[in-house]
């Protein structure tokens, strides 16, 4: 096992899969000759030149055009979007084109693309800089959405994504990057579609994804030295899709679920996991679902009011006494 930064584990993907296949390319801001703002793609121009290491202008309706024009003819392109928040120039090419082209061909064209983008609330960056639009991707049809949390989840998922047929955007945290984890040293390759235990419980559930995978498990300690209350915490990497299967079986084993998630509540990921919750299983709850998520306004600058403004592990706590009816 090696031990990698999240940004380290994103480029190992892309030099491993570049290597593997000529036709895969990447393309975004500053991703050549700067190596990428979060460094995600460094040294990676200087070996593979500036033909499959593209520097684009800062159009990203037009770059993101190009390579999706591209992969219809057999190119695997890695697009870069520096910013989540800049997606929203790019979505008629995703939407419109990438997701639906197979589809509206009769399965004669594909869109093998990739695209990633960094988004969160990070430190400071303001109400256009911290975006959460990951439940504005899971919404379309012929789009998958993936979201790691680990070094491992980002190095496998991304060359899983490389070699699906499918466009696939991933979405990372900004407040990721420098997080260290185990990636295995031999090739490893995350499945696109499910979701991943990673703390086994039997009082509650936690649903988390991304960063808020991490204030489960640090709520999930809390919880049990304090009040010896174990929880079960699920990584929902998949968004789109969402493993119905996976949210039902740990919900008939908790009977209870809570649902974290750093994007505000109105029409998101937690309101989509439970309508899964009432539709599958709605008898084997003992209490309704729960969901922590970022108060319904813009992003504030001042630090103070960012972090009010955004959930932590402490409000995962008080999600789950409530709801066990401790608070």
């Amino acid at each position: 096992m090696a031990n990698l930064m999240y940004w380290q584990a994103i480029r190992r993907a892309h030099d491993e899969e570049m290597t593997n296949d000529p036709l895969v390319i990447a393309m975004g801001e500053d991703i050549g000759v700067a190596g990428g703002t979060y460094k995600a793609t460094q040294g990676l121009y200087e070996k593979y030149g500036p033909e499959r290491i593209m520097d684009t202008p800062i159009s990203e309706n037009s770059y993101t055009g190009l390579g999706i024009g591209a992969s219809f003819i057999g190119v695997r392109p890695i697009i870069e979007i520096m910013s989540v928040n800049f997606a929203w120039l790019a979505l008629d090419q995703i939407f419109n084109s990438a997701a639906k082209v197979r589809y509206m061909s009769g399965g004669q064209l594909t869109a093998p693309i990739v695209v990633r983008s960094p988004g969160g609330t990070a430190h400071q960056l303001g109400a256009q800089h911290s975006a959460r639009m990951e439940k504005v991707f899971m919404g379309i049809a012929g789009l998958r959405v993936v979201t790691p949390s680990t070094p491992k989840q980002a190095y496998g998922l991304l060359k899983s994504a490389v070699r699906c047929n499918d466009p696939v955007f991933i979405n990372e945290h900004e407040l990721m990057y420098n997080l260290k984890g185990e990636v295995p040293d031999e090739e490893y390759f995350h499945p696109l579609e499910g979701s991943d235990i990673v703390r086994e419980g039997s009082d509650i559930t936690l649903f988390g994804y991304n960063i808020s995978v991490h204030w489960s498990l640090q709520a999930a300690d809390i919880l049990s030295k304090q009040h010896g209350i174990e929880c079960e915490v699920v990584d929902l990497y998949s968004l789109s899709p969402l493993d119905r299967a996976g949210i039902k079986q740990s919900v008939s084993k908790t009977h209870r679920a809570v649902i974290v998630e750093e994007a505000e509540a109105m029409v998101g990921v937690g309101s989509e996991v439970m309508a899964i919750i009432n539709e599958e299983c709605f008898f084997e709850l003992d209490a309704p679902p729960v969901r922590v998520s970022a108060v319904h306004v813009p992003i504030p600058f001042n630090h103070k009011l960012e972090q009010a403004a955004v959930p932590d592990a402490k409000d995962v706590v008080k999600a789950v006494l409530a709801s066990l009816g401790k608070s």
